[in-house]
């Protein structure tokens, strides 16, 4: 492993099947009655969050705190930055309190690389997504998720078929999800309306489509993402209807995957438009437990780069 992670490109495919070994025998932890174990006893994690989060921040805190490390809650609002305070006089401030780990998303595409590379703070900095760039640790969950009902939890993710529908223009979600299933050996396909996919789409190691009906037969896992309306400066498709039409996920495109294929999202989901409520709450769906699979990652990253380069 290395110092940081910054993104899933960070990861070597032995880094990546580690980070997902070492998780799923964490993952025994949560069932158990006391949720604790004693490997991060005196280290210091800082969850600084320049941007609101539900499910992340909370998944890194409990991750930590399973973990017994202390655990600092950063939020921009009720601090300094919303004062005008730098980056670098926060990441100062961090260092003089002596932080370990930094978990920080921020809205700033490459701000978790310039606080990793800056020289301001010698802690562990994990990307907990920055601006449209990357989102490292939900990709590794994602595939964690995959690994548990595609591959019987052990191994990679080679020869499955992976289709990614939505938002990629604006998903930092969609761009580490490519990255690091490609590592793990799988077959990665975005299927988004022309308007929304990035510039420099071709050379990602993934293929291209504007249909969804096309993939769906042949795909393993499905992952749905959310419209990113907050981001939108322009009119990206027509109406939420057409979208919807075209690109939503109903049951009757859902009853076109295989029998053993699963329904994902990294949430929060705008139901009725990407996904519809029968679908989200269906069998195929396997959203709740991607939140619950979070915590055991987030468990695992911290406890590589803080802990030990070895399995728990």
């Amino acid at each position: 492993m290395n110092r940081h992670l910054l993104s899933a490109a960070d990861l070597s495919h032995e880094d990546a099947v580690l980070v997902l070994d070492t998780a799923r025998e964490l993952a025994a932890v949560t069932g158990r009655a006391v949720k604790k174990l004693p490997t991060l006893r005196g280290r210091t994690v800082v969850n600084l969050f320049f941007e609101d989060s539900t499910r992340t921040r909370i998944s890194f805190e409990a991750a930590a705190k399973r973990l017994s490390a202390d655990v600092i809650n950063f939020s921009a609002k009720g601090s300094s930055v919303s004062k005008g305070e730098s980056l670098k006089d926060t990441a100062l401030t961090l260092q003089a309190m002596g932080a370990d780990a930094v978990v920080i998303r921020h809205s700033a595409s490459g701000a978790p690389h310039r606080l990793a590379h800056s020289g301001w703070i010698s802690a562990a900095v994990v990307n907990a997504g920055d601006g449209t760039h990357e989102h490292p640790t939900q990709a590794l969950l994602d595939a964690y998720t995959m690994r548990e009902h595609l591959a019987g939890g052990a191994g990679d993710l080679s020869g499955r078929r992976v289709t990614i529908v939505g938002d990629v223009l604006h998903s930092r979600v969609a761009r580490s999800n490519v990255l690091l299933l490609h590592t793990l050996g799988a077959e990665v396909t975005l299927v988004a309306p022309p308007t929304l996919l990035p510039v420099g789409v071709e050379t990602w190691p993934c293929e291209v489509s504007y249909d969804l009906d096309a993939p769906l037969p042949k795909s393993d896992a499905l992952m749905m993402l959310r419209v990113q309306r907050e981001r939108m400066d322009a009119a990206y498709f027509p109406s939420e209807r057409e979208y919807a039409r075209r690109y939503g996920l109903d049951a009757r495109r859902a009853a076109l995957l295989p029998d053993h294929a699963v329904v994902m999202h990294p949430g929060p989901m705008n139901r009725g438009m990407e996904i519809t409520a029968e679908v989200a709450d269906g069998p195929r769906s396997v959203i709740v437990e991607q939140v619950t699979n979070g915590v055991s990652i987030r468990m695992a990253v911290l406890y590589l780069l803080l802990g030990g380069a070895e399995p728990a």
